[in-house]
């Protein structure tokens, strides 16, 4: 299905990680209508403001990349927080979307929706086949929630509303809190501000035995852009890079390009996570779309937006 390039287009979470990118590939791509609202122009939490805009905007495509998101420390300290928000912009989103008739829908969860140990790499039926990882527990269980009420509302009116499960992002616009980003955003700050203090030990989580996939969040903007015009199922489609590596790699390559030349400390009372987590992408890259960015690049590229953004404060 091409999409016009004048169809009015609305990117949920428009300043964000992949809301952000997703708004630039629309750009790139030739898209003249595409609608954002900041928090304070739109509270997503707020039905009757959703309701509002969506009658007066008239969105015909929508792109769900608003969610409360953190790290392991934000997802374990702020359950309700994490569960509440995620359920209500979701409910809010997907629910105006189909009152007011709009023709496509892509609602973006996360990997952390598979369970704890389930076989790798990850393949789109195993949701819901075992436990999940107690440590994002509540932001998995909104997401599946979101999956799960585009596949309702496909089956009951006749939707067009489509889910995609995306790695784990990184890049332009990425949170670099020292209490709610995840690994490589934290990362970076930690390796960046023990450079600049001259220190020589910078401390991190875990053993660093746990392996993960990263995406450039600028790959997920074109692979959203590309499911909008191409996919329509109701099971929901991964997006991921099909290469991992280990946090302790992950670490030594993030300390190498921002040039630290102190130890790394492994604080092994600290939680793991989930000991791997890899995608199984096959089913999107048999459609014909593969990641660019390859990961130093990336986090090259991550690392002169961090500096861009936050050197300076």
């Amino acid at each position: 299905m091409q999409i016009s390039r004048n169809s009015r287009i609305y990117v949920a979470g428009h300043r964000g990680l992949a809301g952000s990118a997703i708004w630039r590939e629309l750009e790139k791509q030739g898209f003249s209508n595409v609608i954002g609202r900041t928090h304070a122009e739109l509270d997503l939490l707020d039905t009757a403001a959703v309701q509002t805009f969506f009658k007066n905007e008239k969105p015909e495509y929508v792109f769900v990349a608003a969610a409360r998101v953190g790290g392991i420390l934000a997802n374990d300290s702020l359950p309700g927080q994490f569960l509440y928000e995620n359920l209500q912009i979701q409910n809010n989103l997907i629910h105006t979307a189909y009152l007011h008739g709009a023709r496509k829908l892509l609602f973006l969860g996360s990997s952390c929706i598979y369970p704890k140990l389930a076989p790798q790499p990850l393949k789109e039926e195993y949701l819901l086949t075992g436990p999940l990882e107690p440590t994002n527990e509540w932001y998995a269980v909104a997401k599946i929630a979101g999956i799960k009420m585009c596949q309702a509302y496909r089956r009951q009116y006749g939707c067009d509303f489509i889910s995609v499960m995306p790695t784990n992002l990184y890049g332009t616009n990425d949170n670099y809190h020292p209490q709610s980003s995840h690994v490589l955003p934290a990362l970076i700050r930690k390796f960046h501000e023990a450079k600049v203090a001259n220190l020589p030990a910078v401390t991190c989580w875990g053993t660093g035995s746990p392996f993960r996939e990263f995406m450039h969040a600028d790959d997920l903007g074109s692979a959203a852009v590309f499911l909008m015009e191409n996919y329509s199922e109701e099971e929901f489609i991964n997006v991921g890079s099909g290469q991992e590596l280990t946090i302790k790699q992950l670490a030594e390559l993030v300390k190498r390009i921002i040039d630290f030349t102190g130890e790394i400390i492994w604080d092994d009372s600290k939680p793991d996570g989930t000991p791997r987590k890899l995608m199984d992408s096959s089913r999107l890259f048999a459609l014909g779309w593969r990641p660019k960015m390859d990961l130093e690049t990336g986090i090259e590229l991550a690392y002169t937006d961090f500096l861009q953004r936050f050197a300076d404060s």
